[in-house]
């Protein structure tokens, strides 16, 4: 038996400036909403979880969760790898590297709405305004991939994923942000550790 309506409607609402109450984490409130959940469903859970592990970001791990039985899981991680793969692109031409370098070369079935938005965020100089906007067009997009849900997992793992954005920019005053980002290419670099380039199909 689930306990879907009363877990979501116990949520809080958030937004991308919303704080966490005392003694409050992103941690925590996830284990909170997993200890109303079934073993199934906290295994979905971990799974989405899984995304925010630079050591699970493989085509391995990409693959799997194309085909996950969950519908968002399916469509966030799909959204994911379009985003990584677009990040990476930018890079390796900002860079004047071979533009498929340090991407995931899977298929991925179903337009990509959010092109222009995209470009546009990837395109602005300031790199402290383009992860923010990155992230702001994550959110955007969670909401969609949500927007005919109400009661079941789906909503819930939405604002899973909502919540560790805003969890990830409270962490960081502008400073670190700053100093952070200035390391992007690093970072992605090692997102894709271990991945091997697979050379386009003639």
């Amino acid at each position: 038996m689930s306990n879907y309506e009363y877990i979501v409607a116990s949520l809080p609402a958030i937004s991308l400036e919303w704080k966490f109450g005392e003694g409050d984490s992103f941690g925590s409130l996830v284990s909170q909403i997993k200890s109303l959940l079934d073993k199934a469903d906290r295994k979905t859970v971990d799974r989405l979880l899984d995304g925010y592990k630079e050591e699970c970001m493989t085509a391995e791990f990409y693959e799997d969760c194309l085909k996950h039985p969950n519908p968002f899981i399916r469509k966030f991680f799909a959204f994911d790898l379009h985003v990584r793969n677009a990040k990476a692109r930018f890079l390796n031409k900002a860079f004047g590297r071979p533009e498929e370098q340090d991407t995931i070369r899977i298929p991925v079935t179903g337009e990509f709405a959010w092109e222009a938005r995209l470009s546009d965020s990837l395109a602005k100089t300031d790199l402290l305004e383009r992860e923010r906007s990155m992230d702001a067009l994550m959110w955007d997009a969670i909401g969609e991939m949500t927007r005919f849900n109400y009661f079941d997992l789906d909503v819930i793992l939405g604002f899973i994923a909502r919540l560790h954005i805003v969890a990830r920019w409270l962490e960081l005053d502008e400073q670190a942000g700053r100093e952070m980002f200035v390391s992007l290419v690093d970072e992605v670099r090692s997102t894709f550790k271990g991945v091997e380039f697979v050379a386009p199909q003639e």
